[in-house]
């Protein structure tokens, strides 16, 4: 893309299927200076890509077409494109009255508030009562019959035809609208005025009911907004004030009290307490809390007084950031999407063709009579209506990607979310996607004295210190109930240890090759210390005085759900392998505990090479990593899925992403995709089965006009209800 494109974006009020997706952007499309357009109905929203067209051109554009607009965000660059179509619109506006105004360009959309004030709904309400009136003056005035019941049909009608005209001028001459307006003029041509009436009033019925499932799907999305609190408690000089938790900036330090949900992403100052995530992440075990600890926005502080510094502003936090990005998704079509939006181009104008050819060929051929085979080509319209199978992938996929980010799964676009149901072979990086990420103590051997006294020797050596090593030993120490007081003359021997003094001894907590310099360790111990070595682990020796006084061995260990995780994985059909930069002793340790093939001591461009090894033997590979040197493979990969906590560079490379780190959650991004692909095949099966069976009875003389407009709008809402079960997915927790 040049430079000078710009990318807008707009809150657009009235779409409730697939169809008025496509009949803006092809309307849209068709401006001067517009390069691309995205919608999204679930959203209700639209991107414009453009070289500085007239805005109010395109907002004109839409309002022709029967729906309400307006801008959400001013122009601002685009940005350039990314491998797999990893496109972000990370626009904002300054006003906040709502959840979701401040964040990605949200406001308040005219739609807002119950179902029956929105216009839709006033319209329908307006046919259902020009019907309802038509019957009961029928009764006093029988020879009015017609009459009333075109003046009934007018009132829905006449909308209906004028989106229908402005589809035709606009691109769109084969719509929904076009096929109603012909089936209930023609209906009146052979005075079945009544049924004309009846047909359009259950045609808005269903366009209603279709706009109230788009917008449950909608709401999903906003209730996860809704998380972050509207109000602050900000510290400056030890006073605490309130205020608008939109103004916090990276830096400021608030106070969340027991029972506040948190106002802003940071990290924990002072204070423990447990936290619930499960509203954000979708982990169901509240996680205690402490100093140095990270916290999302929208998670509710269970207990205890916690100070935040706040590291994200409101826009850019993780709430923010996954409306964006499932917002953004929801715009992106997948293959299936795609395909089906260019069979319906093809599909309407043949219905239009057979429906002629049904209502024409048999009085010509066979002398048949008119009005019966007309009846019958005019059910045929709007029988082919296309809007449940052009509704049948979108609405599921952007059910998927609601739900999918409820639980903490973020995936860019159903290309994404289509793509990851066929992966066949998942590369993990070690530290940080199988491991914790930082090192643990795992062995304590005493010599001579208790363990309990050899960790206080051992954590004196590191009380200050913020190497991880020394964190793993504190840690372990606080953990046995263990109070550190500082040695005296701490310091550190650069390459072989730290030493100090504690009760009058010198105490030296070091490497196995720099202790035995000091004093000599015997066979059996160092026998010992081979045999952690080789299992990965990284070993300490404590010297009191003269006297070897025990080890310490430390290893950064494999995450708790790991194995499960990975024999999710295998279960599926995916292989597994381990691609490290690690040292090769290290990483078959852990490669052999997790039961998985290992690659080690890798480059970055190394990583990359062997994903597009795999990729050249025909797998289909997912890359998981979270840090910078993880991009490129990340970037080769079929898909590439970041870890929870990782690198933005990694977030921004990959295709999806896991928020809550588990190994388990990269087994139910593949599930969520098949769960996804199997509800948009049932979607499918429903709307072309559905539209067979009333093809052959209206044929056969069995089902007329009303069934044939029940059959549509039956269909849709299926397909629709169908779709929305999979806002009820989970997942599997391990």
């Amino acid at each position: 893309m040049s430079a000078e494109e710009t990318s807008t974006r707009f809150r657009v009020e009235g779409m409730d299927c697939a169809s008025c997706a496509n009949k803006i952007d092809t309307a849209v499309r068709r401006l001067p200076d517009v390069v691309d357009v995205s919608v999204s109905v679930v959203a209700g929203t639209m991107t414009v890509g453009h070289k500085g067209a007239d805005l109010a051109q395109v907002q004109k554009k839409v309002t022709d077409l029967g729906y309400r607009i307006a801008p959400l965000t001013g122009a601002a660059p685009l940005a350039p494109a990314k491998p797999h179509d990893h496109d972000h619109d990370h626009d904002h506006n300054d006003k906040k009255p709502d959840a979701l105004e401040g964040m990605h360009g949200h406001d308040h959309a005219a739609e807002d508030g119950p179902w029956w004030k929105t216009a839709k709904a006033q319209l329908t309400i307006f046919c259902g009562v020009a019907v309802a009136a038509a019957f009961a003056l029928e009764r006093f005035f029988p020879a009015w019959h017609n009459e009333l019941f075109i003046l009934a049909m007018l009132v829905g009608l006449l909308p209906i035809f004028r989106r229908a005209r402005m589809g035709m001028m606009n691109g769109s001459p084969f719509s929904i609208e076009t096929l109603m307006t012909v089936a209930a003029v023609g209906a009146v041509f052979i005075d079945a005025a009544e049924e004309a009436a009846i047909v359009v009033l259950l045609f808005l019925v269903g366009e209603l009911l279709e706009g109230i499932a788009t917008g449950r799907a909608r709401a999903s999305i906003k209730a996860l907004a809704n998380l972050v609190p509207r109000r602050a408690q900000r510290e400056v000089e030890g006073k605490v004030s309130e205020i608008d938790a939109a103004e916090l900036v990276v830096g400021d330090i608030v106070l969340v009290r027991p029972g506040d949900r948190m106002p802003a992403d940071g990290i924990v100052l002072s204070g423990e307490g447990s936290v619930d995530e499960a509203p954000v992440t979708g982990e169901s075990v509240p996680r205690h809390k402490g100093p140095e600890d990270q916290v999302f926005a929208g998670t509710v502080n269970q207990d205890g007084a916690l100070r935040i510094r706040v590291t994200a502003a409101a826009a850019d936090n993780t709430i923010a950031r996954i409306v964006s990005l499932v917002e953004t998704a929801q715009e992106s079509k997948a293959p299936t999407e795609r395909f089906i939006d260019r069979f319906s181009k093809y599909y309407t104008p043949g219905v239009l063709l057979v429906g002629a050819l049904v209502a024409i060929l048999p009085p010509l051929l066979t002398g048949a009579s008119w009005d019966e085979w007309v009846y019958k080509g005019l059910a045929i319209l709007l029988i082919g209506c296309p809007c449940a199978l052009v509704i049948s992938t979108p609405a599921a996929i952007a059910a998927a990607l609601s739900a999918g980010a409820r639980q903490g799964l973020l995936m860019k676009g159903g290309v994404v979310l289509e793509q990851l149901g066929k992966i066949n072979m998942v590369a993990l990086d070690k530290t940080g996607t199988l491991t914790e990420g930082r090192p643990q103590v795992t062995d304590v051997i005493a010599v001579g004295r208790s363990e309990t006294e050899m960790l206080r020797l051992a954590a004196s050596l590191e009380v200050g210190s913020s190497h991880p090593l020394a964190a793993a030993i504190l840690a372990k120490a606080k953990a046995a109930g263990i109070e550190a007081v500082a040695a005296t003359n701490a310091g550190a021997l650069g390459g072989k240890g730290v030493i100090g003094t504690l009760d009058g001894v010198e105490l030296f907590l070091g490497s196995p090759k720099a202790a035995a310099l000091r004093v000599p360790l015997t066979d059996d111990f160092s026998i010992r210390i081979g045999a952690l070595n080789d299992e990965g682990k990284t070993v300490s020796v404590l010297l009191a005085g003269n006297e070897l006084a025990g080890l310490i061995a430390m290893r950064d260990e494999p995450r708790d759900d790991a194995r499960t995780g990975l024999a999710a994985l295998k279960a599926l059909g995916a292989d597994v392998v381990m691609l490290t930069g690690d040292n090769v002793r290290t990483a078959r340790a852990i490669g052999a505990d997790l039961g998985i093939s290992v690659n080690a001591e890798l480059l970055p461009e190394d990583k990359q090479r062997i994903v597009n090894g795999l990729k050249a033997e025909g797998k289909v590979v997912a890359k998981v990593g979270d840090g910078i040197n993880d991009a490129p493979a990340l970037a080769a990969a079929d898909i590439g899925i970041a870890m929870g906590g990782g690198t933005d560079v990694a977030l921004e490379t990959a295709d999806a992403a896991v928020l809550h780190g588990r190994v388990m959650d990269v087994a139910n991004l593949i599930r969520i995709s098949r769960a996804t692909m199997s509800n948009i095949w049932q979607n499918i099966t429903i709307a072309l089965g559905l539209k067979a069976v009333f093809l052959v009875t209206t044929i056969i003389g069995v089902t007329g006009l009303w069934p044939a407009i029940l059959a549509d709008t039956g269909a849709t809402l299926l397909v629709t209800a169908n779709a929305l079960r999979l806002l009820a997915w989970k997942g599997q927790k391990g």
